[in-house]
């Protein structure tokens, strides 16, 4: 068969660009943006602690690496909802930790929950309601789907959380207008969490409007007393529960989330199976047989879990403590990997320095210090507000859970075992809280 000749193209040919406005205007995520250019500082020969992506620190349970490594051969797609073994355990797990009962085919588990969190916003038609600050990528995803954002007022004096009166005011003016309400504790970027009387009363006005809520719980089994609660418990009918391996499992490359939806909703899990079905078809099939034995009960995996909250409860206690000597405001946090300090006290004399909003501060921060954090207006803040959220997970979380096994009894680790384990996220807020003590002076 003769073969084709490919026709030349004139030197001066370039493709057409139609590239989607939305699109044009936005910027890559500001987590991995900081991921990849503190790795590339690093690769220069810069001194750099990374406090700003907040990947977790620690290694992923033994157990459920080995199921890995046993169905590395499983090749088959698998059902778009989920292998049925691991809906099941999920299911399991939410009856074990919170005491709700959910059926398997109410369950979606997908590529990570952040895909699923896009995909709901692609499927439900109703405002994206957040609290300011929030997680990166919510408001962002609403912007590419075009669907409107509201923020929610917040102040550190209730932990930067959402209020039942803040939510029942932004409703009030429109009570029929489709509502999606995210809500996510322990907290991204603050590691805030929310009391039974407070998830009892923001639930009372969600169903007063028939909002919709996302319960992102992906950093549930964080919480430092292991007494996190669901707001599923007293909005059952209303609400979602996000949850996955990347935070209390540690396996954020694995790409494994879950969304379990009641039953009253189950038209809603049914159209986001539609579109996954034409997306991502199915999560890796050997990662979804691993994770049935994360989420079923094992002493071993509780005990690993016990061991990396007594080390987070330290680490971000010190940083708490350590960041208010010197005048920040935040919110003190309640598990998770992050503080949200707010260095406002120093604004006039940050600001004589050239340093007067959030970026800025960041910049110079990373510049004098080597420390990388992340500019609170990425999380929803005004541009203006000298925050940033501070990531606690540059250390060796292997050896300091090998460290802790050792320690006699359930105490808290002290100040000595963080400064011989935990760096150098010690290191970081040191010079992080001297670097502010020196310029707002």
């Amino acid at each position: 068969m003769r073969a084709l000749k490919q026709e030349t193209l004139p030197a001066e040919f370039t493709p057409q660009v139609h590239l989607n406005p939305t699109i044009r205007e936005m910027a890559r995520s500001a987590t991995l943006a900081i991921n990849e250019r503190s790795a590339q500082l690093i690769r220069e020969g810069h001194d750099i602690i990374r406090l700003g992506f907040g990947q977790s620190p620690f290694p992923i349970p033994p157990l459920v690496v080995d199921e890995l490594r046993a169905n590395a051969h499983q090749r088959d797609y698998l059902p778009v909802k989920g292998l049925p073994a691991l809906r099941s355990a999920i299911c399991e797990y939410f009856t074990r930790t919170e005491g709700l009962e959910y059926l398997p085919e109410n369950v979606l588990v997908g590529p990570g929950t952040k895909e699923l969190i896009f995909l709901l916003q692609l499927v439900y038609q109703g405002d994206l309601v957040i609290p300011a600050p929030s997680w990166v990528s919510y408001a962002p995803q609403a912007h590419l789907i075009g669907r409107p954002v509201f923020w929610l007022s917040t102040d550190v004096d209730t932990g930067l959380r959402v209020t039942p009166e803040a939510l029942e005011m932004h409703c009030r003016s429109d009570p029929e207008r489709p509502r999606l309400l995210i809500i996510n504790y322990p907290g991204n970027p603050t590691g805030g969490s929310y009391s039974h009387i407070e998830l009892q009363e923001i639930a009372e006005v969600a169903q007063r409007y028939r909002i919709l809520v996302l319960s992102d719980e992906i950093y549930s089994g964080t919480d430092f007393d292991n007494n996190h609660v669901s707001i599923a418990r007293y909005y059952p009918e209303g609400t979602i529960i996000s949850n996955g391996l990347s935070k209390w499992c540690n396996a954020g490359g694995w790409r494994l989330g879950a969304f379990v939806f009641p039953q009253s909703l189950s038209w809603l899990v049914e159209a986001m199976a539609v579109v996954a079905s034409e997306t991502y078809s199915s999560v890796s099939a050997p990662v979804q047989y691993a994770a049935i034995k994360a989420f079923r009960f094992d002493p071993a995996i509780d005990e690993y879990l016990k061991r990396t909250r007594l080390i987070m409860q330290a680490l971000m206690g010190y940083t708490y403590n350590a960041l208010k000597a010197v005048g920040a405001e935040l919110a003190e946090p309640k598990g998770g990997f992050y503080v949200f300090p707010n260095f406002s006290c120093g604004q006039k004399n940050l600001g004589a320095l050239g340093i007067n909003d959030s970026v800025n501060l960041c910049e110079r921060i990373l510049e004098d210090t080597g420390v990388a954090t992340l500019p609170g207006v990425v999380f929803g803040q005004p541009e203006t507000e000298l925050s940033a959220r501070v990531a606690c997970v540059d250390f060796d979380g292997g050896k300091a859970l090998e460290a802790v096994s050792e320690t006699p009894g359930d105490s808290v680790p002290d100040k000595a075992f963080l400064e011989t384990h935990c760096q150098p996220t010690v290191d970081g807020v040191d010079r992080l809280c001297d670097w502010f003590r020196r310029m707002a002076a």
